[in-house]
């Protein structure tokens, strides 16, 4: 793998582990109960968890229901 690939799947991961540790900071034991109330496609929102590639508007309709600007989002787990 092209060490430029690498970069931006290791970044895509870490995307994921950001998403997946703001919902248990909001207190949400579990991604279903997160997707659910904020109206957002429970598998979808594994998918991203998981650090599966996703659009950049997805990213802003998960921000705006965990209610966070994307500088504060970026601001934790990501190379600098």
């Amino acid at each position: 793998m092209a060490k430029q690939e690498e970069y931006v799947q290791k970044e895509i991961e870490n995307l994921g582990k950001r998403i997946r540790a703001v919902r248990k900071e909001l207190g949400y034991g579990n991604l279903d109960s997160f997707a659910y109330e904020n109206d957002i496609h429970r598998a979808q929102f594994g998918r991203y968890e998981q650090g599966e590639d996703m659009r950049f508007s997805s990213l802003l309709k998960v921000l705006k229901a965990m209610d966070m600007s994307l500088a504060d989002f970026f601001s934790e787990g990501f190379s600098k």
